[in-house]
């Protein structure tokens, strides 16, 4: 006869006096429904049913109203939520956007009706983009709703009624059994044989044992906090009746909606595009400014005058790079979909390839996230099938196709599946009784019959498998157990600190019985132990070595503990610098967790407020950071990464938190997204070196030429065409390749080494500009026409062939170039030269044809201009590092 001998838990302890307020995490997320912030897991039963003015029986209807209109619905506050035109609106509040659109403003004026669609386009394209990420991400609060719209038991005024969960208020008293979700955080007052699986909160797999006794401890994370249940996670096993001391926003799930609503901070890729902005709007007004009353002092008309500086202003403004930046997002995007990486946020590809620190968690990233049986021994640690055979007859799985039960005893037929043991032995066996697992007993036992023997298997937590057992197996024999005590408990020590979860097995033969009872589990013998683990994943050592030679540092945070933490490191050879504990970064200041987090690479026993401020630090220490979450928990720490990376199999509000979403969780993947990174981030700056550097030099070149000359080195149009000419080949630098060694390492935004190669090359660039002045005027004496003409076929090609230099740290021709960035620069380059010769370049932008001797010089200019910065580059990139 099968037994279910479940025990009711209900501890009334006699009153405490109130313990003085200390420093811990519920502070921080103080339950504010409570009174004067009463932590109701210090404290025991009685005291909490008094403080919310309830019994046992429930609430009245009266106190259910009050207290619905006091604190409200049991749901997330989402009033703060942004509307699609403050989100539209705040797209253009960058310093670039507003450069670009007000070129085009210029270009407009200026008469560059093309010109000013093609800057208009782009601004739209790239804020567009912008809009249509941000605006799903403020879905992210919405789904928080979710987790709590489903119907509840709860006792009001001695009736048990089913009530939607948003009417549940401060004091009701709930029930719940297996299968249901915690509607609130309630403080425990009886249980069942509870276990309560709340990955969704710590992102842990192994489910957790709850009571009802008041819990007093250094450090209050959830997973310390065993007589309450929260809002969200829900229960594997057993049952339980609880008080509601929070809800909604006041529960720990509803403090992560608050966080997701605070602003998003600029990421590592945005605050460079601002600095960028800034800068050219300082080279803009300064450059435009001098040439501007340069021209004013030469008493030039004043109108001609202005509408050259304006078109200066047009032409030094790098107005491709948002449609450059978003090719090479989008190209990159689609290398990384097609490796199971689904970008949400394009920006997030840059912020990917430039972090330098990755912070994930160890469940489910560094290890399958599964339940796994590890091994089983004897005393002597020799691997005995008779153990395992043990552990598949005291058993509570259900062995199907599938496998359902409780995660352990499941692991074990999952093991024996895998591994093809043998099960003649185990059908040999007819259970004829059990005796069910409760959490007092803590171990589950039955009665097997083989051979007309009756055999009593009993299974369960170590001290509880000892505290039954008279003797133990050595070597095939019966030992008296005493004399064996003291080793048996540190071999458990032992295995306890390796992070394993350790079950033990005993068993004896038992007469026979109609009904046996737990009085029977007495006088067995130990046979041996089964050791659990979520195990590393496969893949995750050789994902970490790679992401260690891309100069990625890896930072564990994990609401685990330290044993298991270090077990898991140590079987991936991932080797550990300093641990910090979630109580030591509770009790630190900004200051000294700044000078921690550095050095320190593995965080256990952390909350999500840990995570965030370890985030926020490291960030303010200046890294670009990563990080890989599934959990509410996480989603804290998702919005204030740099980059938050989650997996499609996340809670939904993880993955809207999150700018990347893997279809595998597995940091294997992620190596491949970090290159693509890189390779996007390394031509998008290539893309920002040649036209900084050549419009900067144009401007030195026509700010000298004002000076001296009598007239515009070149028209307001010509400057805007050579503009949009040498930007043509640009477009295609996004297929470009890039050098495998400018892969090795993150690369961040430095305005000072943009602005040390715009003017080192600049420079050089303008060099070449005034010696082609002087061949123009005292050599060739060419008249004003001639001289635009062939001062604009200059500038252009120029531009056009340096970048075959300087896009890469090689000898150019050591370092192949892409066949379209090929193809489009010698096509561009022909019609350059080509358009001077037509009359519709003498209509329209006053072009005059270039006698072939002129044009040789030119030519021979050009290829002097290569040579030198091809030269200089070498010494540039020997003396700075970019």
């Amino acid at each position: 006869m099968k037994h279910s001998k479940r025990k009711v838990v209900v501890h009334l302890p006699p009153k405490t006096g109130d313990k003085p307020p200390r420093y811990n995490y519920f502070d921080k997320h103080s339950l504010t429904n409570m009174p004067n912030n009463f932590q109701a897991w210090q404290h025991s039963s009685e005291e909490v049913l008094a403080k919310l003015q309830t019994s046992l029986n429930g609430l009245t209807a009266t106190q259910v109203r009050n207290r619905l209109s006091q604190y409200g619905r049991n749901e997330m506050d989402l009033e703060t939520r942004r509307s699609w035109l403050h989100i539209l609106i705040f797209q253009f509040k960058n310093p670039l956007a507003l450069i670009l659109l007000a070129a085009s403003l210029l270009s407009g004026f200026l008469g560059e009706i093309t010109e000013t669609v093609i800057i208009v386009v782009m601004v739209l394209l790239s804020s567009l983009l912008g809009f249509i990420q941000e605006y799903k991400s403020e879905q992210a609060l919405a789904s928080l709703r979710k987790k709590v719209a489903h119907k509840t038991a709860v006792l009001r005024h001695g009736e048990t009624l089913e009530i939607d969960s948003r009417e549940i208020v401060p004091g009701d008293i709930v029930l719940l059994s297996i299968g249901d979700i915690v509607p609130a955080d309630l403080r425990l007052l009886e249980t069942h044989d509870l276990l309560v699986n709340e990955t969704l909160l710590t992102g842990e797999s192994f489910p957790v044992e709850k009571q009802t006794l008041p819990v007093n401890v250094e450090h209050e994370v959830v997973q310390d906090i065993k007589n309450m249940v929260f809002m969200g996670t829900h229960v594997i096993g057993g049952s339980c009746k609880g008080i509601v001391v929070a809800t909604g926003k006041s529960t720990i799930i509803g403090k992560t909606a608050k966080y997701l609503k605070t602003p998003e901070e600029a990421t590592e890729f945005q605050k460079g595009i601002k600095n960028f902005g800034s800068f050219i709007v300082r080279i803009i007004l300064a450059m435009v400014l001098f040439i501007f009353i340069v021209n004013a002092l030469f008493r030039r008309e004043f109108l001609e005058s202005l509408l050259f500086a304006l078109a200066l202003a047009v032409g030094i403004t790098p107005e491709l790079l948002p449609v450059i930046i978003t090719i090479n997002l989008s190209r990159g995007a689609k290398k990384m979909a097609e490796k199971k990486v689904i970008v949400k946020r394009l920006m997030s590809i840059e912020d990917l390839g430039n972090a330098d620190i990755l912070c994930t968690d160890k469940t489910g990233t560094l290890t399958e996230g599964k339940i796994f049986l590890s091994d089983y021994f004897d005393f002597d640690e020799r691997h005995d099938d008779q153990i395992l055979l043990y552990s598949l007859l005291c058993n509570s799985a259900v062995v199907n196709q599938e496998i359902a039960g409780s995660p352990l005893d499941a692991a074990s037929w999952i093991y024996a599946r895998e591994k093809n043991f043998n099960l003649t032995e185990f059908k040999k066996y007819k259970r004829l009784d059990e005796l069910i697992f409760d959490f007092k007993r803590r171990r589950m036992s039955v009665v097997v019959l083989k051979n007309n023997k009756r055999l009593m298997v009993s299974k369960g937590a170590a001290e509880s498998i000892l505290a039954i057992c008279d003797q133990v197996l050595i070597n095939g024999q019966k030992k008296a157990i005493k004399t064996y005590q003291k080793k048996i408990a540190q071999k458990f020590e032992d295995l306890s600190g390796q992070g394993f979860r350790v079950l033990a097995v005993a068993q004896k033969e038992v007469g026979v019985k109609q009904d046996y009872k737990f009085d029977d589990e007495h006088s067995l013998t130990l046979v041996g132990f089964l050791t659990f683990i979520d195990k590393p994943k496969k893949t995750a050592k050789t994902a970490l070595q790679t992401l260690n030679r891309l100069g990625i540092a890896i930072k564990i945070l994990t609401g685990d503990n330290q044993f298991v933490t270090q077990h898991i490191c140590k079987e991936l050879g991932f080797e550990i610098s300093k641990i910090v504990t979630g109580e030591q970064v509770e009790k630190l200041n900004d200051d000294k967790l700044a000078k921690i987090v550095n050095g320190a690479n593995v965080f256990v026993k952390i909350t999500p407020e840990d995570k965030l401020r370890i985030i926020k630090t490291l960030r303010a220490n200046q890294h670009t950071v990563a990080f890989l979450g599934d959990g509410i928990n996480d989603a804290p720490a998702l919005k204030a990464a740099d980059v938050g990376i989650s997996v499609d199999t996340a809670v939904d509000v993880a993955r809207e938190a999150a700018d990347i979403i893997l279809l595998k969780k597995s940091l294997g993947v992620l190596a491949d997204g970090v290159l693509s990174g890189r390779e996007t981030f390394g031509n998008s700056i290539k893309y920002i070196f040649n036209t900084t550097s050549a419009n900067y030099g144009n401007m030195i070149s026509i700010a000298g030429a004002s000076l001296f000359l009598p007239f515009l080195p070149l028209l307001p149009s010509q400057i805007l065409l050579n503009n949009f000419l040498s930007d043509v080949p640009n477009l295609s630098i996004s297929t470009d390749q890039v050098d495998p060694e400018y892969l090795k390492k993150p690369k961040h935004w430095n305005i000072k080494a943009i602005g040390r190669f715009m003017t080192f090359f600049g420079l050089i660039s303008s060099i070449f500009d005034f010696l082609t002045f002087a061949l123009l005027l005292f050599i060739t004496r060419a008249n004003i026409g001639l001289f635009r003409t062939g001062w604009f076929i200059e500038s252009a090609l120029s531009e056009i062939i340096v970048v075959f230099a300087i896009r890469t740290r090689r000898t150019f021709f050591k370092s192949r170039p892409s066949k379209i960035l090929i193809t489009v620069s010698i096509v561009t380059a022909v019609f350059t030269v080509f358009m001077t010769y037509t009359d519709f370049g003498k209509r329209f932008f006053e072009f005059m044809p270039l006698p072939l001797p002129m044009l040789g010089i030119i030519f021979l200019i050009l290829i002097a201009y290569f040579t030198l910065a091809e030269i200089s580059k070498r010494y540039y990139y020997k003396k700075f590092e970019i």
